[in-house]
């Protein structure tokens, strides 16, 4: 079956189309035929610095495809059945690729509603926004929500996963991505090149930073008492829970997990129409060096995704 592989770290020129075996599904394990596998930050990453291995490993975790086999144990999919899911993540996973293997349980029914390039666009940006605002923050309805980078891959859709749970939803994004911003259901939309959004917003309950650095600090003085920064960006922002904590404040750094029942929670509002990815660019597996250079130009608007199945 072909792949992407890489002999060496380094730029998305490493990344090249190989042959490999097709793998077998083991106990509690679903084969999967990858129609499409979305690209995330964490994919070049782990491209050019190995990631937690240290080392070169198959990319991709992002997956939306057909059951082809299931494994010893598996009563949940049968040959046949479309899923889409984050296999394995932050162990390898290999979805650039056509077939890969899966733990049953870090699969779900794909949306009815999306297609397959739109489902694997899902899971590793939606799950996140999804965790960092349920799990760690707690959001209610009713509470505030700062959206850095609210354009972006994970962004767009935390806009999204915080308006469906009731909150008013601030987002920061360049002038011309406002429109797309506001489309997504954001309540506001703050110019980060013109204005300072630590003086613009106020009384957040909640900050999603997705860019870390000098914007953890700032974003702690947006808070009201008690209100959270929830940072994505790396986990060189761990030590700012010490300068929230104190003020009175909160803030932690947390990393995105195979979530089997955050899945079916996403399926369902994309099937329900609150939920669906912005797709920036789709280009063929062959074409993954490609999505790499786009998607570390920092320019895309929402996901790109491979397409495996043409």
């Amino acid at each position: 079956m072909r792949a992407i592989g890489q002999d060496s770290l380094g730029g998305p020129e490493v990344l090249k189309l190989i042959e490999v075996d097709r793998p077998e599904p083991g106990p509690s394990e679903v084969l999967v035929r990858v129609h499409a596998a979305g690209v995330n930050p964490t994919d070049w990453w782990h491209r050019s610095t190995g990631g937690l291995a240290g080392r070169p490993i198959r990319l991709g975790w992002d997956v939306s495809g057909t059951v082809e086999a299931v494994g010893l144990g598996v009563t949940m999919y049968r040959p046949g059945d479309e899923v889409f899911g984050m296999p394995r993540l932050p162990q390898p996973a290999g979805a650039y690729a056509d077939y890969l293997t899966s733990p049953a349980r870090h699969l779900a029914r794909k949306p009815r509603s999306l297609s397959h390039v739109e489902a694997a666009a899902l899971p590793v940006a939606a799950l996140t926004g999804l965790q960092s605002l349920v799990d760690t923050a707690a959001l209610r309805p009713g509470q505030r929500v700062l959206v850095h980078a609210a354009a972006g891959g994970v962004g767009h859709l935390a806009v999204q996963i915080a308006k469906s749970l009731g909150a008013y939803v601030i987002g920061t994004a360049s002038a011309a991505k406002h429109d797309f911003v506001r489309s997504m259901g954001a309540d506001e939309v703050i110019d980060y090149t013109t204005a300072d959004f630590a003086s613009a917003a106020r009384d957040i309950d909640v900050v999603i930073d997705t860019i870390g650095g000098e914007y953890g600090p700032r974003s702690l003085r947006t808070l009201r008492p008690s209100g959270m920064v929830v940072s994505l960006a790396s986990p060189a922002e761990a030590p700012l829970a010490e300068v929230a904590a104190a003020s009175g404040l909160r803030a932690g750094f947390t990393i995105v997990e195979p979530d089997h029942a955050g899945l079916k929670a996403l399926a369902e509002l994309a099937d329900a129409g609150a939920l669906r990815p912005h797709i920036a660019a789709v280009l063929p597996l062959a074409d993954a060096a490609k999505a790499h250079e786009l998607g570390e130009s920092g320019r895309t608007t929402g996901k790109l995704v491979l397409s495996i199945v043409e």
